[in-house]
């Protein structure tokens, strides 16, 4: 009785620890895992600012950002960076899978997490700022016959305009280094040099606080560590992490994030601002079709929308706007092409100027430029021949066309009287008599009589008189 009782009691025992343990797992604060993929843009700060909010407001232990980036823009990077920095909850900067990279935007956005990580077989690095523009003089751009007091001039001051860009983001990395204990020296490498490590070597020099195979992994090893979230500094307390068996919740943008992912693409920008134009045009051009009109409409919309979110130049973006004025001008007054090419050459200057940045994912292809540009000249084309026939085909139409034209007599009286003239009925005039049904030719348009004679003379005067 004694055994059985002692046995029983084990049972409950380990019944109740069982329980307890599936019930801290039950209530353990969930994982939050964001996945960054391709190059940061407004879509990408968007949707970590949504995301960090909604960790802060369920409680999450951790949030982890899974990146994979060849980079961005920089005004986004920095958002990202302001949102993470602000965060109650603790973020994690993992590159993975293996084979990703934490290229420029992303270096900065790994330094700036509350713990780096990254996959086996990843890198990060060649964070130098890229130039902002179209090449300035001094450059290897400029005119061959320009004096060389100014070509020096303008060399300083592009030199001077480059050195200001690597300072400051040499500063500003380097400041990230230093509030979590980090390699700060090869931070700022990374930014003037555009040097590049390995997850080994980035973890021998402290860049990186560790390498986890994947997630799971990634959560195991952080399970117990505890993150100082005001920095080495500290002043804002600090978390301790249990995450070997929390919930993991992954954060996949919304309809809203997806679509402006889409609409900020720059080429798709371009393609949506030439068709609201040519929608609107052709809807003008013929009122009442309404489809084009209505496409047009929320197409071009769509297209401002996405111009908005992008680093524009508005000198392009002017440029393109002219070459459109330029191709309805030459729809509406033939120019035999003059405005055409103008509108093209434009065109192609503006599309080639209208993004701001030469961060990697945010440049239009020159093979669009090219392909709208070919598409914009055969309209042109089109546009000069249809005139160019117009203008040699013979008077159809209008008083013009009235000489000559043979009529039949209705009924005349004291030199006057009505006619029938290519199925309409005219008031006429004539110098001999003329009976009903007989056949008479127009000789004279006066006003809206028409001088007529007998169709077998032949009229001794043409013309026409206001």
């Amino acid at each position: 009785m004694k055994r059985s009782a002692w046995f029983a009691c084990s049972l409950a025992l380990l019944a109740a620890l069982a329980g307890v343990r599936d019930s801290n797992a039950a209530t353990a604060a969930p994982v939050v895992v964001l996945r960054i993929d391709g190059a940061i843009g407004p879509a990408t700060a968007e949707h970590v600012a949504r995301s960090l909010d909604r960790a802060a407001r369920e409680h999450a232990q951790l949030v982890v950002l899974q990146m994979d980036t060849p980079g961005g823009l920089d005004t986004a990077m920095r958002s990202i960076i302001k949102d993470i920095l602000a965060s109650p909850t603790p973020v994690a900067g993992f590159v993975a899978p293996q084979g990703a990279r934490a290229a420029s935007a992303g270096t900065y956005i790994l330094y700036a997490s509350h713990i780096a990580a990254m996959a086996p077989a990843t890198n990060l690095g060649a964070a130098t700022p890229i130039e902002i523009g179209m090449p300035l003089p001094g450059t290897g751009a400029e005119p061959p016959a320009r004096p060389a007091s100014a070509a020096s001039a303008s060399a300083a001051s592009h030199d001077t305009l480059a050195a200001k860009r690597v300072n400051d983001a040499a500063a500003y990395i380097r400041s990230l280094a230093q509030l979590h204990g980090r390699d700060a020296a090869w931070a700022e490498q990374a930014v003037r040099e555009s040097v590049s490590l390995s997850a080994r070597d980035a973890l021998s020099r402290k860049v990186i606080d560790l390498i986890a195979v994947d997630l799971h992994d990634l959560l195991r090893q952080l399970d117990g560590r505890v993150i100082a979230m005001g920095g080495d500094s500290g002043g804002a307390g600090s978390v301790k992490l249990a995450t070997a068996n929390a919930p993991v919740v992954t954060l996949e943008p919304d309809w809203r994030g997806r679509l402006l992912a889409v609409i900020s693409e720059p080429s798709l920008v371009l393609m949506l601002m030439m068709l609201g134009v040519y929608g609107l045009f052709f809807e003008f051009m013929n009122p009442g079709f309404v489809l084009p009109g209505v496409i047009g409409g929320v197409a071009l919309l769509l297209a401002l929308w996405g111009l908005q979110m992008l680093p524009i130049n508005y000198a392009g973006l002017g440029l393109i706007l002219l070459g459109i004025a330029f191709f309805v001008a030459e729809a509406f007054v033939p120019s035999y092409g003059a405005l055409g090419i103008g509108g093209v050459a434009a065109f192609a200057f503006g599309a080639l100027l209208l993004i701001d940045s030469d961060a990697p994912g945010f440049g239009i292809p020159l093979s669009l430029i090219g392909a709208v540009t070919l598409v914009s000249a055969a309209f042109v084309v089109g546009v000069a021949g249809m005139a160019a026939k117009a203008r040699r085909r013979p008077v159809v139409s209008g008083a013009p066309r009235m000489i000559g034209a043979a009529g039949e007599v209705i009924e005349f009286a004291a030199g006057e009287g009505w006619a029938a003239v290519d199925g309409e009925r005219w008031k006429v005039r004539a110098a001999q008599p003329l009976h009903p049904g007989e056949r008479v030719r127009v000789a004279r348009v006066d006003g809206l009589t028409l001088e007529v004679s007998n169709a077998t003379d032949a009229p001794t005067t043409q013309g026409v008189s206001r």
